[in-house]
């Protein structure tokens, strides 16, 4: 399933990024720094960030499953309506559409009671709703890329604290402060900032691929619904 592979990709990039303190960290003839160690120096806000990352995933897998077509568009129901327009049974397609509400079937039901009227208001009718359903669609996701934008951010709030810190032992110290005591104010500015970076790119992919995906569903309904609807053109 495209959905999988996407968010296998974007946690093969997340993997490969919380893996570089092991592999890119190390200093000749010295430990490299483990995952622990990374997290550590991050703090509050490297926790803060943690946590961004695990709300990030349940979204991202919530919407891989909500944005699967068979939800859009099953095909069960499109085949009956189908079938019932065919046979000219809009008051069975109607009840059809109530029974089982979904993206599609919301649309469809907007244009039904204006059958009669002209294929104008067919299609402004079903228009409205349709412009109504992308905006629930598109909001659905925009909270992925909210926190994918808000994660640098709280990562470079975490390096001025921790830049703020090591002036401060500068400033405080009755003699020049040693590298060790300065260490501790610049790992957090720059590990809070590395990880800012790791939460934002991989869900950043993320949400790219579901807005792609959302804008192909759009297209979809509103070609189907007006291909349903065609027949009371004039």
């Amino acid at each position: 399933m495209k959905h999988a592979r996407i968010l296998a990709t974007a946690l093969l990039v997340a993997f490969c990024l919380f893996s570089f303190p092991d592999a890119a960290l190390a200093q000749e003839g010295g430990e490299s720094m483990s995952a622990i160690q990374f997290i550590k120096y991050g703090g509050v806000i490297g926790y803060f960030l943690i946590l961004i990352s695990v709300v990030c995933m349940g979204m991202s897998i919530e919407r891989g499953i909500g944005l699967k077509r068979d939800n859009i568009v099953p095909p069960d129901v499109l085949t009956q309506l189908e079938q019932l327009f065919e046979e000219e049974e809009y008051e069975e397609a109607m009840n059809v559409c109530e029974g089982q509400p979904c993206y599609l079937t919301n649309v469809v039901a907007a244009g039904l009671p204006k059958i009669g009227t002209g294929y104008e208001n067919i299609s402004n009718a079903m228009a409205d709703v349709a412009d109504f359903e992308a905006t629930k669609l598109q909001q659905s996701i925009s909270y992925i890329n909210f926190l994918a934008n808000l994660s640098p951010l709280i990562g470079l709030f975490g390096t001025v604290t921790g830049m703020i810190g090591a002036f401060n032992t500068i400033s405080t110290s009755a003699t020049p402060p040693t590298p060790a005591q300065l260490a501790g104010g610049i790992q957090q500015a720059l590990v809070t900032t590395c990880m800012g970076l790791m939460v934002s790119i991989p869900f950043s992919i993320v949400y790219f691929y579901y807005r792609n995906k959302v804008q192909r569903q759009i297209l979809e309904v509103a070609s189907i619904a007006e291909e349903l609807m065609e027949r009371f053109k004039e």
